[in-house]
C-alpha cells in the first residue's frame, strides 16, 4: 500500500483534540476560581473524561496494522520530552503560587494528560502519511 492510497483509520486525532479542549476548559475554570475555595467536582470529572479519552486513543493506536511506528516514536518522543518541560513548568508555577493541594493534584493530573495527549497527536499526524514499516 502507497502512502498516497486512502487508509481507514481511527478517530485518534479527534479523540486527541476533544481530550485537549477539555483539559483547557478544566485549567482555565480552575485557574479562573483560584485562590478561593470552589468545588473540584467538575474538574474531577473534566479530568476523568480526558483520561478515558487518552486510555481510549491509546487502545485505539495499538490495534492499527500496518503503521509507521518508527516515525510515530520518534516524532513522539521528542514532543514527549519538550511537553514534559512545558508541563513541569506550569506545575512549578502554581506550586510558586502557593495553590492549594487538591487543586493543584487536580491540575498537575490535567498538566500530565496534556504532556502525553500532544505528542501521540503529533506522532500519529506525521506516521499517518508515511509508508508503514516492514515486518519482514
Amino acid at each position: 500500500m502507497s502512502a498516497t492510497e486512502e487508509r481507514t483509520l481511527p478517530p485518534v486525532g479527534e479523540l486527541a483534540i476533544a481530550t485537549i479542549a477539555l483539559v483547557v476548559v478544566g485549567g482555565v475554570y480552575m485557574a479562573a476560581h483560584l485562590p478561593k475555595h470552589f468545588s473540584l467536582v467538575i474538574p474531577i470529572i473534566d479530568l476523568a473524561v480526558a483520561v478515558g479519552l487518552v486510555l481510549t486513543n491509546v487502545v485505539l493506536l495499538s490495534r492499527i496494522r500496518p503503521f509507521a511506528w518508527r516515525t510515530f516514536f520518534l516524532v513522539g518522543k521528542w514532543a514527549l520530552a519538550g511537553y514534559v518541560v512545558i508541563s513541569g513548568m506550569l506545575v512549578y508555577v502554581f506550586a510558586r503560587d502557593h495553590t492549594p493541594a487538591g487543586p493543584m493534584a487536580v491540575l498537575a493530573g490535567m498538566l500530565a494528560t496534556f504532556a502525553i495527549d500532544i505528542p501521540m497527536l503529533f506522532g500519529f499526524s506525521v506516521a499517518r502519511f508515511q509508508e508503514p514499516d516492514r515486518t519482514d
